[in-house]
């Protein structure tokens, strides 16, 4: 197996490969399905990946710098410690569906009507990002951190351990439940009975 990948690769179905033997990827893939796959601490520097599927993939600590994700939707996927703020912001588009996205870093990126579902978000950082009419199904988001976050018309109300300060976040219609609701006064130290 030669230890970089570069090539483009269209409508094909990669299953159970271990990404993380090749030193480097170097490509695009469009409308390609990854299930099972390994990209733990791989090098995607640059690679495109546009209208692809990843279903039970393991990205953790992958270097995704200038990487493309355009209409990119990830099931079931380990994407722990991501910074992607890294990766190319034009017409980013992605989808999350019981995905483990704890660690991860979406700083100052335009995440509008993005959908995240039955997400592990713990520690996820969203300062000053774009968050307008994203949904947040049933997500935990222990200890995220909203600074300066576009939350306009945001649907938050089934996810929960959220803490967001209403005071430095931009929450104009934004929905979330009555039992949340201590989760936007945490700052304020009071009790809620």
């Amino acid at each position: 197996m030669p230890s970089v990948m570069q090539s483009y690769m269209y409508d094909k179905i990669f299953s159970g490969i271990n990404f993380q033997k090749k030193k480097r990827i170097v490509g695009e893939f469009e409308n390609c399905h990854f299930n099972e796959c390994l990209f733990t601490r791989t090098d995607l520097t640059n690679v495109a990946f546009i209208e692809c599927r990843f279903e039970d993939c393991n990205f953790s600590m992958a270097k995704i710098s200038s990487t493309i994700f355009r209409d990119v939707r990830f099931k079931k996927c380990k994407l722990l410690g991501l910074s992607f703020e890294d990766c190319n912001q034009l017409l980013l588009s992605m989808y999350f569906e019981d995905c483990q996205l704890n660690l991860a870093s979406f700083r100052k990126l335009d995440l509008s009507n993005t959908i995240f579902k039955n997400c592990s978000l713990h520690e996820a950082d969203f300062t000053e990002t774009n968050l307008t009419k994203a949904v947040f199904s049933n997500c935990d988001l222990t200890a995220a951190l909203f600074q300066k976050t576009i939350l306009k018309n945001t649907d938050l109300s089934t996810s929960y351990n959220f803490s967001i300060d209403p005071e430095v976040n931009q929450l104009k219609k934004a929905k979330f439940s009555l039992e949340e609701v201590p989760g936007l006064l945490d700052k304020y130290d009071i009790v809620i009975e």
